[in-house]
């Protein structure tokens, strides 16, 4: 898996591995067991602090989506229930969607364009998945 990290965009860059990893691991792309380069190595290839990656995660193991095995390395988990509760998750993901709406507006995307694009997205997601799988 390559991450590509953009400094101009205003994500942090932590996040940026984070959405890219867990994007990754939904998709397919990356399997429950497949290992991630470690934080020093994945610090050198991105050319960023260690603080950051190891922030990054971290973060992807708080939500379940890596474990981190001493001496090991860093492994995709296999899936299993969320820790979340339904509606935390629910939150979560309409926080999300708000700044996707808002963003919408700002691009003067119509609400129906907005919803064709939202489906065309998930079609193109699962899609991926049965290639994957």
């Amino acid at each position: 898996m390559v991450v590509h990290l953009n400094f101009k965009s205003g994500v942090p860059v932590y996040l940026q591995i984070v959405q890219q990893v867990q994007s990754a691991a939904a998709s397919g792309v990356l399997r429950p067991g497949d290992a991630l380069p470690s934080v020093r190595v994945l610090a050198e290839e991105l050319r960023i602090n260690r603080n950051t990656v190891s922030r990054a995660y971290a973060e992807l193991e708080k939500e379940g989506v890596l474990e981190l095995r001493q001496g090991s390395g860093c492994f995709v988990k296999v899936p299993s229930a969320s820790p979340l509760k339904r509606s935390a998750r629910a939150d979560r993901l309409a926080t999300e969607l708000d700044a996707v709406i808002v963003q919408a507006h700002h691009l003067q995307i119509a609400d129906g364009a907005l919803r064709s694009l939202l489906d065309e997205r998930l079609a193109d997601f699962h899609q991926r998945q049965r290639d994957n799988g």
